[in-house]
């Protein structure tokens, strides 16, 4: 097989990967709300179609950079990623995961930020903000253009800062379940977790829930870090039942009302 047909085969399994690994964390998601909290997404199944919809584009913007890198990684050495756990010390794997974790949430804050302005909020990120109240398969519902300033970031991570490949696995998986948890429309971690202390600087559910609510504040995804810094930090939301002011949220997104950075 030739190099390009090798690295397009790698760009279309790693987009497969993204695509079931999405359908399967929102689904088991989607179907741990229907049996906690039965008929919270009732009269949404259009919406959700849309955002499986949009969310399986997003997976191919996603997937493609991926496998390319994937394919450099393997046949060329292209990355910082190691297989060897002694190549670094045993303490750089967890500090790695969390330098990871926070260059991906500064890079999602601050281009969220931007996000909210009117005019990329018209034309992209309003696409995310038409789901109202947001769903379990909401998590990758995005316009292409916000899509594409996602799929950069690990792929990007990957030259600059060295990771065994069992904390990237990780990466990958907190960011999965962090992205979908927090768009469930209900709190799945207990109350010590998103009250607490700990919920002081972490971010679940109750705090991006606001950020639906609002749209003006709450722009991180991981840590309220940068939030706190900025003064973008509007505390946490709250559930509303499922009927409740759905038709006018859903035309707020549509026309962009309410976008600008705080």
């Amino acid at each position: 097989m030739s190099i390009a047909g090798a690295i397009a085969l790698s760009a279309l399994a790693m987009t497969l990967i993204v695509g079931v690994r999405y359908l399967v964390a929102s689904g088991g998601f989607a179907f741990a709300t229907r049996l906690r909290h039965p008929g919270l997404y009732a009269g949404l199944d259009a919406q959700m179609r849309r955002e499986i919809g949009w969310s399986l584009a997003s997976a191919a913007i996603y997937g493609v950079p991926a496998g390319v890198i994937a394919w450099g990684w393997q046949n060329r050495g292209w990355t910082r990623i190691y297989s060897t756990l002694g190549e670094w010390p045993l303490w750089y794997w967890p500090l790695s995961v969390l330098l990871y974790l926070a260059a991906h949430d500064s890079w999602f804050y601050w281009t969220h930020r931007w996000m909210h302005r009117p005019q990329p909020f018209r034309i992209a990120h309003a696409v995310h903000h038409a789901s109202r109240p947001p769903t379990a398969w909401a998590a990758m519902s995005f316009h292409p253009i916000e899509a594409l300033t996602g799929a950069v970031v690990i792929p990007a991570l990957v030259f600059l800062i060295p990771i065994h490949v069992g904390a990237l696995a990780l990466v990958l998986t907190i960011m999965t379940v962090m992205g979908v948890t927090n768009h469930m429309g209900w709190e799945i971690f207990p109350r010590f977790v998103h009250s607490g202390p700990l919920g002081g600087w972490l971010i679940t559910a109750s705090h991006h829930q606001r950020h639906h609510q609002d749209y003006r504040c709450n722009y991180g995804l991981y840590f309220r870090v940068w939030d706190r810094l900025c003064g973008t930090d509007n505390g946490l939301g709250r559930f509303d039942p499922p009927d409740r002011g759905r038709g006018a949220d859903h035309d707020r997104a549509r026309r962009g009302d309410g976008a600008g950075i705080a």
